[in-house]
Parts: C-alpha cells; sequence; structure tokens
C-alpha cells in the first residue's frame, strides 16, 4: 500500500514522502492516527505542487535575507548611552528589543524582529560589541554596538 507522509515517522520516513506500507499497517495504524494519506495520483499531483512551492518561497526568502543582509551591513555603529558604575558595569542592560527598536527607528524598508538578534545574554558592559543577526538559516550578519557612559 502507497501512503504519503503527513509528518515525519521514526523509522518510517520524513514528511511528505511517498512510502509503501503493509495495508493493515496503513489501514489500521497510520491513516486513522492522521500520519499519512492514500497515495493517489491527485493526491501525488497535489504533493508535488505543493513540494514546489515551498522551494520557491524558500528561495525567495533566502535571497530577501541576503538583501537584508547587505543593508544591515551597511549601516553606521548603534550607539547606546547607558548609567554606569567606575568598574564600566551598567545599572540596566542593553538587550535585543533595545537594539531591534534603534534598527527599526533607522532608515530601513523592513521592520527587524527581535529574535533576529542573537544575544545570549543582555550587554552589562561599556564597550564595543559585535552583535551576530540570524536572519535566515543560512544568512546572517554582524552589527556594531557601542555601550558609551551617560
Amino acid at each position: 500500500m502507497k501512503l504519503i507522509l503527513k509528518q515525519s515517522v521514526e523509522n518510517l520516513g520524513e514528511a511528505g514522502e511517498v512510502i509503501q506500507v503493509k495495508p493493515g499497517f496503513g489501514r489500521n495504524y497510520l491513516i486513522p492516527q492522521g500520519l499519512a494519506y492514500t497515495a493517489t495520483q491527485a493526491n501525488i499531483e497535489r504533493l508535488e505542487q505543493e513540494q514546489a512551492q515551498s522551494d520557491e518561497r524558500s528561495k525567495h526568502d533566502f535571497l530577501e535575507a541576503g538583501r537584508r543582509a547587505s543593508q544591515l551591513e551597511g549601516i553606521s555603529p548603534i550607539t547606546f548611552y547607558a548609567r554606569a558604575g567606575d568598574d564600566g558595569k551598567l545599572f540596566g542592560s542593553v538587550t535585543s528589543a533595545d537594539i531591534a527598536n534603534r534598527i527599526n527607528e533607522s532608515d530601513m524598508d523592513f521592520e527587524l524582529n527581535r529574535r533576529a538578534i542573537v544575544l545570549d545574554e543582555p550587554i552589562k558592559m561599556l564597550g564595543v560589541w559585535e552583535v551576530p543577526l540570524n536572519l535566515h538559516g543560512e544568512v546572517e550578519a554582524h552589527i556594531e554596538v557601542h555601550v558609551e557612559r551617560e
């Protein structure tokens, strides 16, 4: 019996794959659990169309992320002024949301989500920081953040 998997099933296949299983396993487990549907010609054609659309969307997202990365690499360093102690430790912190807000205030043609900014923890010291931005699975940009004494 040929089936198309709706979602990945361990030791069987990934979502969207056409698999060959014994009829009882397909009829009694995979189809009732909503893990697969029959591989008729119409369903296979629909699957191929969905995969083509997904590939096209993925390519478009990759190119858009590359364009955004080049635009972000061209911006001047972002400067924050904050109160700090004598040892350079900030009384507050500079978070990814602060950085995203400052970037979004600049003259960009897109809105940067704060989740794209990769900070393990907020910036809590004065200095110059190189902050990575994850715009896509394969596209990363870096911006320079200056934190200076107020």
